[in-house]
């Protein structure tokens, strides 16, 4: 009994400094972010205002001032939710399939695709932003190539039918390595036996892709939808670099959106407000999670 109390006792002293760590870095702060959603506070009072539902109802409805900039975000996010696990999906399933055909350089043309998602993200940013200007590279390829029609005076991130859907194909451009390549483990898990008696029954390599391969690799991709719908929902740093939500907030997301309620409101007691959509946010990842979870049962 003594030995069997000395090991619970040294596991605990093991285990201890990383559960208060997680207690207070973890559990406190969600709790105390879950209860400010319910107040009104600029950071700096010593004490909370309690409002109740009224943060959420101004983020909704109530606030005419709020309302109506909170419901375009959450469109935009939408969209950008919809579009670039979509694209990414019909960009690196094919992808993925090519390469694992390849029998030559096939380790180079790995790290070539993979080169996107290794490098800073803000650096890429940055030098997106370069590209997309009036006088940038886009435009200039566009005038050489005699499309200067297409061709964007103002710049990409300047016309407000084009930033949007700008910034979702490079969230796509830099999604794609990582989808690809988790295509490409779940290509070499397929038994080969399987694809070759398709292909000895006359199987065109369309049906063997649509009729083989697409459903056995429906668990990875609903992963990679995932994973595409997370960074979408919380993934705000590119907004805020290349476009801080302009132009005229057409660009705008939620989780962008809760980022300026929260630190570019001056004295105004908006943290509650910006932990409230941050809620609010959560809440619909869990949603998201849940319906994936459902969906993945009916596939197994």
């Amino acid at each position: 009994m003594a030995t069997r109390w000395r090991e619970w006792l040294t596991g605990w002293a093991f285990v201890f400094p990383a559960v208060a760590l997680f207690a207070v870095m973890g559990v406190y702060t969600i709790g105390s972010g879950l209860a400010l959603s319910f107040a009104s506070w600029n950071g700096f009072t010593p004490e909370w205002i309690w409002v109740g539902l009224e943060n959420y109802a101004d983020l909704l409805w109530a606030d005419p001032s709020l309302a109506p900039g909170v419901r375009r975000a959450a469109w935009n996010t939408l969209q950008v939710c919809v579009a670039v696990p979509l694209l990414t999906v019909l960009i690196s399933l094919p992808l993925a399939v090519t390469l694992n055909s390849v029998r030559r350089l096939r380790g180079l043309l790995r790290s070539v695709y993979f080169l996107p998602y290794v490098t800073t993200g803000i650096a890429t940013y940055y030098a997106w932003r370069y590209l997309l200007e009036p006088e940038g590279s886009i435009n200039l390829m566009l005038r050489s190539a005699g499309l200067g029609s297409l061709a964007q005076p103002q710049g990409w991130l300047a016309n407000p039918s084009t930033a949007l859907w700008t910034l979702i194909l490079i969230l796509v451009w830099s999604a794609v390595p990582t989808a690809t390549l988790l295509y490409l483990t779940g290509l070499q898990a397929i038994d080969p036996s399987m694809v070759e008696a398709a292909r000895i029954d006359g199987a065109a390599p369309r049906q063997v892709l649509r009729r083989i391969i697409v459903p056995l690799l429906t668990p990875m991709t609903a992963g990679i939808v995932l994973l595409g719908v997370r960074d979408s929902l919380h993934g705000f740093q590119i907004f805020l670099i290349m476009t801080n939500g302009g132009p005229g907030g057409h660009t705008n997301v939620l989780a962008l959106e809760t980022y300026e309620l929260a630190f570019f409101k001056g004295l105004a007691p908006t943290l509650g407000l910006s932990s409230a959509l941050g809620w609010l946010l959560f809440v619909g990842a869990v949603l998201l999670t849940l319906a994936n979870a459902r969906l993945l049962r009916r596939v197994r």
